[in-house]
């Protein structure tokens, strides 16, 4: 009998899981369990928040008797979190990332309407938020995570986002609401860390994922960009005024996508 190989979710180049790379960052950057736990707990709180203000309600389409993500855990506080043990990492000794402070790897799917002003207003559709810049970056994660250089799998948004901000003449203190990609805890805050590293400041947490983000909502590949698009478009629109939010997402390959979105009139 033929049998197909099933796929791993690893790196070509490395044979690492995104997990494993992201725990060779987290050891050499100085993350601490403590700190990925809370990051999670806090995912978890303001997703289920969301849900329970009627923010999701028409974000999320119901589908075969299912109205919210299966992965979000209400009850989620650092003291649960910290019971669990460590999944990545292991073998290096001082893990600190555990299925609770990682993404799962979940299934879904996500849509975003990108459109003029003039093929909108044609249509009798209001923009929620208007792309006003993006970049992208990569880095050498093989040398990186492998040889011990400087950058991780997950980092390329440390590139692109100082670059972005550049060019829009931008800083972290101009945004409403900064999205990250939280594939884990370990590698949002490693990339918050970067981004301080290189003059741009911290970001304030009250700003930071304030309606949860994947540690919460799992992450089915590919779907996540948009989901994140949506989200961060529908918090723009529902302030009544003009605003502006980051979004940042690490992706497989060491790259790095990252974007502006503003909402320009109420």
């Amino acid at each position: 009998h033929l049998v197909p190989d099933i796929p791993r979710n690893a790196e070509p180049r490395t044979g690492l899981s995104m997990g494993e790379h992201a725990a060779v960052t987290a050891r050499k950057r100085g993350i601490t369990r403590a700190a990925q736990d809370e990051l999670a707990a806090a995912s978890h709180q303001r997703l289920a928040a969301a849900y329970e203000r009627g923010f999701m309600d028409d974000l999320v389409v119901p589908y075969a008797g299912l109205t919210r993500d299966q992965n979000l855990r209400p009850g989620s506080t650092v003291e649960r979190l910290g019971r669990l043990k460590p999944v990545f990492g292991v073998a290096g000794g001082g893990a600190t990332m555990t299925a609770g402070n990682s993404t799962p790897l979940t299934d879904g799917a996500a849509v975003v309407l990108l459109g003029s002003d003039e093929w909108a207003a044609g249509r009798g559709l209001e923009p929620m938020a208007h792309l006003v810049a993006c970049e992208t970056a990569a880095v050498d994660f093989v040398h990186g995570d492998v040889a011990g250089g400087e950058d991780g799998l997950l980092m390329a948004p440390a590139y692109a986002v100082p670059r972005m901000l550049e060019r829009a003449g931008l800083g972290l203190d101009d945004f409403d609401f900064v999205e990250v990609h939280e594939a884990f805890a370990s590698q949002v805050l490693a990339t918050l860390a970067a981004w301080e590293k290189r003059g741009l400041g911290t970001v304030d947490r009250e700003r930071l994922n304030v309606a949860g983000s994947s540690l919460a909502t799992g992450h089915p590949f590919a779907a996540t960009g948009a989901r994140i698009v949506a989200t961060l478009a529908k918090l723009l629109a529902e302030r009544g005024r003009p605003g502006r939010g980051l979004i940042s997402i690490c992706a497989a390959g060491g790259q790095g996508v990252t974007a502006i979105l503003e909402r320009q009139e109420a």
